[in-house]
Order: C-alpha cells, then sequence, then structure tokens
C-alpha cells in the first residue's frame, strides 16, 4: 500500500521531521512519499493510506481540507482518523475537556460575531494578563498576550477576530515563562519524550529544547486527556503549563498536524516508523 505523507503547498516554515522519517519508512519497506493536500495534481481518489504531517495551512482553508480529509478517507486509512481531526480542528475541545474534569487553561470562547465588553468579562473572571486567539488556529497565527493596561489594544484584536470567526480569551500562565511550556510527545500508546517551548507569538518563530523525559504529574494529565481516544490515535501532542498552584494544565490537545519533534527523540522516530509500517501491512 503507497503512503502519502501530507503536506501543503506552500510549506509555511520547513518540516525538520520531513527527511527524516522518509528515510525510516523506506528503510522499513513502506512505499512513501510526500504529498501536498491542496495540490491539484495529486490524486486522492486513488487507493492509498493517508499519514497527515505538515498540513500547516489548512486553517486559512477549513472547509477544503475537510473537503480533502473526506476524499482521503474514502480512498484508504487517514492518520490521524477523521472523525478525531474534525473534532480537533476546533479549540471548543479545551472547554469539552475542562466540562470532563481535565485540568485545563481556562478558556472562554467568544463566538463569531458576539459583543462583549471585555474589561468587564475579565474583571468577572479575575484575569489580568490574557492570551487572545483564533479558536481555529496554528503556527501562533494571530494569537497575542497582553496586560491588564492594554485593554483598548486587546479589546480591538478581539473584535477583529470575532468579526469573522470564534476566538478564545484564556489568561497567561507565568509559569511558561520560567518552567515553560512541555509539548508532551506521545507516539502509538505511549508518550515518548517532551520539549521545552519558549513563548511565541503571531509571526515568530518556535524555539524548543532537547528531548526532556516527561515528568510524572503531566505524564498522568496527558493520559487522561488522551483517555477516551488513544486507541484510535497514532500520534498526538499534549501542551502543558503549570498554574499558579504549580500544577499542570492542558494548554493544548494537538491531534491533526503537530510537530512531533522526532529529530529531537531517534528512538520515538522510530517508534512511529515501526507503527506506521505496521499499519501499512508491511512489518
Amino acid at each position: 500500500m503507497q503512503l502519502r505523507i501530507a503536506t501543503c503547498l506552500p510549506l509555511p516554515e520547513p518540516d525538520p521531521d520531513e527527511e527524516l522519517l522518509l528515510a525510516v519508512l523506506r528503510e522499513r519497506g513502506v512505499d512513501a512519499r510526500m504529498a501536498a493536500w491542496n495540490d491539484a495534481r495529486e490524486d486522492w481518489a486513488a487507493p492509498g493510506a493517508t499519514l497527515i504531517r505538515s498540513t500547516w495551512d489548512y486553517i486559512h482553508a477549513l472547509g477544503a481540507f475537510l473537503a480533502w480529509l473526506d476524499r482521503a478517507a474514502c480512498s484508504g486509512p487517514v492518520w490521524n482518523p477523521s472523525e478525531l481531526v474534525r473534532a480537533n480542528v476546533h479549540k471548543r475541545y479545551l472547554v469539552e475537556l475542562a466540562r470532563r474534569g481535565v485540568p485545563t487553561t481556562p478558556t472562554w470562547l467568544v463566538e463569531r460575531g458576539a459583543h462583549v465588553e471585555l474589561g468587564r468579562e475579565l474583571d468577572a473572571r479575575g484575569w489580568r494578563d490574557v492570551v487572545i486567539k483564533p479558536a481555529i488556529g496554528a503556527a501562533s497565527f494571530r494569537t497575542r498576550r497582553f496586560a491588564r493596561d492594554e485593554l483598548a489594544a486587546a479589546a480591538l484584536h478581539l473584535n477583529g477576530l470575532v468579526a469573522d470567526r470564534d476566538a478564545l480569551v484564556q489568561p497567561y500562565l507565568t509559569s511558561v515563562d520560567g518552567y515553560g511550556e512541555r509539548a508532551l510527545v506521545w507516539i502509538d500508546g505511549e508518550f515518548t519524550h517532551a520539549v521545552r517551548k519558549q513563548p511565541r507569538w503571531s509571526g515568530e518563530d518556535e524555539s524548543v529544547s532537547p528531548a526532556l523525559d516527561v515528568e510524572p504529574e503531566e505524564r498522568a494529565l496527558g493520559e487522561v486527556a488522551l483517555a477516551p481516544i488513544a486507541k484510535d490515535l497514532l500520534y498526538a501532542r499534549v501542551d502543558v503549563a503549570r498554574d499558579e498552584r504549580g500544577q499542570p494544565v492542558v494548554m493544548e490537545l494537538e491531534l491533526v498536524e503537530p510537530s512531533l519533534f522526532l529529530k529531537q527523540n531517534p528512538l520515538a522516530l522510530a517508534r512511529l516508523a515501526d507503527a506506521v509500517a505496521t499499519r501499512c501491512g508491511v512489518r
């Protein structure tokens, strides 16, 4: 079975894992190649499996992306499965995680077209510094941090977002300045490693650490967050930070096209390649 590793054209930034993954898959006998989801020359109706990796522009053409996802799923297996991808493209999943009792960054979902008094809402929640971002977003697209004395600018940004899309408002967790945001990488049934990420705002490059061990508290949180869907996942990334009490909370649950930082951990790279090869029937 041919494997199409889904990317996009143009690619917004280089994927450091792309060539590494292609090489180890081919070593295992997988007939793998890169294929852009938005390339009109690709025949997604042809039989084959699809591994979603660097489709990083989907947020700008969500309807077309989901239509492509349906076509790919009709032609063969898709990893992660299309129903999980559909449920994860909109960050309302954070609200749903919180309802399930999973410790999560407090999240206020502001729906498209809403008219809100931002200052009054922040006072009611006891929030000062906040992060405002699109509810469908990636790579820090239109994500900004505002201090409480920047209320006018924050309101302007929020109103600009909700003019044509849903948005999220969250308190800024100061732990990310020191301890950092931790990205926990999950591959084929277990967490393999973590990296520390620096805060990234709209237009900035990402900065990450070498591979780290997953802290026990953070591992436990990630396992709880993934528990209902773990059996259906090939990969996931659970981004966590520490709240004001020092307890880990989920910042994002990435199931669509997360960077898995495979370059930082060769064992994780091998694990992903083995899992894909098994699913493709060559192991």
